[in-house]
């Protein structure tokens, strides 16, 4: 039976369960922000956080890390009760500005008053947290509005204001932007800026820097560290990031399988972990395990070349001009690549940069200028056309929740790209073959029961990106576009989603573009790699060229902040 911690202070815990050292729990201040007791939370009758105890202290930043399933999400959504169909007891005790309150038990209409004002929380996945229908800059002006009581028009200034404080570049204009129009980093610092809208006592920051690039990364962490310091704000950190909880936090929960095994500082912890779990988050940097051959042969053809690809977005022309015309911004500037067989191209650098626009582009799904082919096809505006480039052309997007309809069952899901290609593959063959896939990302029947039944909304973020990645393989394409494929993922499982994509392309000869502001998955995985900043390519070549000995100053700052 796995090992749960005892409510009691005074009792041991069970073996295999490290205790919190320095003896933190018996030298607790009397008051405390927060304080976690006997948490439990089930689905079904399925126990997904089993009896664990934690606390905060005001001002204090505490990390709670483990891998995809483990209950951290679950934990922090629950002391909010945003947890649907659970069965939630234990005791939260949280001592706001009005005394205090046992979060758990309290009427809704009076935690309603807590959350947002009191207690903020910044969701992993900010497309589906933020309405598509409104601007990111009047979602956030409600907050203020409704929490502050402020007017309208002040509501839009604060708006504007705190985008801008998270590294928005163009604030006013970025405000006005409906979330599909930000890319992942921009739509994460949107949500980042609503949470602190009302300075709150008490953040709960649900992988707050996971879609954001290495140097923005530190941007927010600095944001969040002075905000706390000017506000005594306590943040309760939920991240699979090592080094984001060296960086950040005082002190580290590590959670497995519902439990939390060890706690205590992070000096401590991270230098003598004494939990066999603790030992192999540590130690699950990505490694490097791809073939590193000569150059192609002269002979040899490029699963996609591109040549002068250019891609822009008509903007609004402010004043009168507008009324004529239309202005153009630059999305990407002049990009030339060749991706051979059997290799992999990284494309690196910040969040708006860029990147994923040129992956659309790639994909035949953005209206691009210059030259590009895929599989010795280019891309056509009839689609029946482009059917053969399609199957040799995979892609796995960054944000899994929302390019995994949510009314489709796994077995679909998976099986879609046969339906389209194979279609005369009989059922019970579509079925077999995603099982197959399904067991590559490391997804079975044995850890799953009725695995092929279930729905995206199931799985943890990083179950979903596995998915993902099983309904690109299985019609075997020759070149995958893998656009941000780990961010999502913890630690553990981003070496083993990396591992396997290593031993697919040794065994298969599968080609790559990845798309990444992660400067280890870059070494781990690439041959080649392109840097991009504000659409234009400043640096280009072998991996470890570039990366060992860089020429361009941002290149420079990514190596060094990654």
């Amino acid at each position: 039976m796995a090992p749960t911690l005892v409510a009691s202070r005074t009792t041991l815990p069970p073996e295999g369960v490290v205790p919190p050292k320095d003896g933190l729990l018996a030298e607790r201040a009397s008051s405390l922000l927060l304080e976690v007791k006997n948490l439990r939370v089930s689905f079904a009758g399925k126990e997904v956080v089993r009896g664990i105890d934690f606390f905060i202290a005001p001002g204090e930043r505490l990390a709670l890390v483990g891998e995809s399933g483990s209950g951290k999400t679950v934990t922090a959504l629950s002391l909010l009760r945003l947890v649907q169909n659970a069965e939630v007891s234990g005791q939260a005790l949280f001592t706001g500005p009005e005394g205090a309150s046992e979060l758990l038990s309290m009427p809704e209409r009076a935690l309603r008053g807590i959350r947002g004002r009191d207690i903020a929380m910044i969701f992993q996945e900010p497309m589906t947290a933020l309405n598509p229908l409104f601007s990111v800059g009047d979602q956030i002006a409600e907050v203020v509005q409704l929490k502050r009581g402020l007017t309208q028009e002040k509501s839009v200034q604060v708006a504007i204001k705190l985008l801008a404080n998270t590294g928005i570049l163009e604030a006013g204009r970025r405000a006005r932007s409906f979330p599909h129009q930000l890319s992942g980093g921009q739509r994460q610092r949107a949500m980042i800026a609503m949470a602190l809208a009302c300075q709150p006592k008490l953040l709960l920051a649900d992988e707050p820097t996971t879609a954001l690039d290495v140097t923005l990364r530190g941007q927010i962490l600095d944001l969040l560290s002075a905000l706390q310091r000017q506000n005594g704000m306590a943040v309760l950190m939920i991240t699979h990031d090592l080094n984001l909880v060296r960086r950040f936090a005082d002190r580290v929960a590590v959670m497995e399988d519902g439990h939390i095994v060890e706690q205590g500082s992070v000096a401590d912890v991270f230098a003598v972990p004494q939990h066999p779990y603790t030992r192999r988050l540590i130690d699950s940097k990505p490694v490097r395990d791809v073939v590193d051959v000569a150059p192609a042969a002269a002979d040899a053809l490029p699963v996609m070349q591109a040549s002068h690809i250019r891609v822009t977005y008509p903007v609004a022309v402010p004043g009168v001009r507008g009324w004529f015309k239309r202005g153009e911004f630059i999305a990407v500037q002049d990009a030339n690549f060749q991706i051979f067989p059997g290799k992999t191209l990284g494309v690196i650098g910040e969040s708006g940069s860029g990147k994923s626009t040129l992956a659309l582009a790639c994909l035949g799904l953005l209206p691009f200028s210059g030259q590009l082919q895929a599989a010795g096809q280019s891309w056509s505006r009839q689609a029946a056309r482009n059917k053969t480039i399609r199957r040799a052309v995979q892609v796995v997007f960054q944000d899994p929740f929302s390019s995994l309809s949510p009314r489709m069952t796994v077995e679909a899901i998976v099986e879609e790209g046969l339906r389209v290609h194979e279609p005369a593959m009989s059922q019970p063959q579509r079925r077999c073959r995603a099982l197959e896939s399904l067991e590559d990302v490391g997804m079975t029947e044995a850890q799953f029961p009725g695995l092929l039944q279930r729905y995206p909304h199931e799985f943890s973020g990083g179950q979903r990106q596995r998915l993902a990645i099983a309904r690109a393989l299985i019609i075997n394409p020759s070149l995958l576009v893998l656009d941000e494929p780990t961010s999502a993922l913890d630690v553990t499982i981003q070496k083993q989603v990396l591992a396997l994509l290593q031993r697919l392309q040794r065994e298969r000869g599968l080609s790559y573009l990845l798309i990444t502001h992660d400067v280890d998955v870059i070494r781990a995985m690439a041959h080649e790699v392109m840097v991009i900043k504000d659409g234009e390519v400043v640096e280009a070549g072998a991996v470890q060229e570039v990366l060992d000995t860089p020429r361009h100053p941002y290149t420079r700052e990514l190596v060094t902040q990654g």
